[in-house]
C-alpha cells in the first residue's frame, strides 16, 4: 500500500452499493481496508437489496450498513419489511457496525425506528435537503419529535 496522510476524522464517509460491492468482493474489500488505513470510513448502501450473505458481510469491512429505504418506508404497514429492518439492525450490532435507516420519511417512521433500536436515520421525517450554509442553524434550532424521545 502506498503511504498516505491520515484524513481528518470529520472527513465524510464513502458509500458503495451492496450489489456493486459483491460484484468484485475482494477488490472492494481491499479498497475499504486501504481507505480505513487513511482514516476514511465506508458504508454499504442499500443493504438488504442484494444477496446480503453473512459471508459477504464478514468479508466487507465497511463500518456502516445503510438499511435500504424500501424496507424502512414500508415497515409501518408490512410486518416482513419491519422484520427485515430489525434483522439488519441485529446484524449490524452482531458485527460491530453502525446502522443507518434510509427512508425515514415521517415522524411515524422515526418513532418506530427508535422503538426497534435504530439510532441513526435519514429522510424527510428528519429534514429536507438543504444548502450546507443552513445546516448549522438547523442543528441549533431543530427540536426532535417528542414521540421519539418517549
Amino acid at each position: 500500500m502506498r503511504s498516505h496522510p491520515k484524513v481528518p476524522r470529520h472527513h465524510p464517509e464513502l458509500e458503495v452499493l451492496e450489489t456493486t460491492a459483491l460484484d468484485e468482493l475482494d477488490a472492494v474489500a481491499d479498497v475499504i481496508r486501504e481507505c480505513a488505513a487513511m482514516g476514511i470510513g465506508f458504508a454499504l448502501d442499500d443493504f438488504g437489496t442484494g444477496y446480503s450473505s453473512l459471508t459477504y458481510l464478514k468479508r466487507l469491512p465497511a463500518q456502516v450498513l445503510k438499511v435500504d429505504q424500501s424496507f424502512v418506508r414500508d415497515m409501518l404497514d408490512d410486518p416482513e419489511d419491519r422484520a427485515i429492518v430489525e434483522g439488519v439492525l441485529g446484524l449490524a450490532r452482531a458485527f460491530g457496525r453502525r446502522a443507518v435507516a434510509e427512508g425515514a420519511e415521517t415522524p411515524a417512521h422515526c418513532k418506530l425506528l427508535v422503538q426497534v433500536g435504530c439510532d441513526l436515520a435519514q429522510g424527510y421525517g428528519i429534514a429536507r435537503p438543504m444548502p450546507s450554509a443552513q445546516v448549522q442553524a438547523w442543528v441549533a434550532s431543530w427540536p426532535p419529535d417528542p414521540g421519539w424521545l418517549a
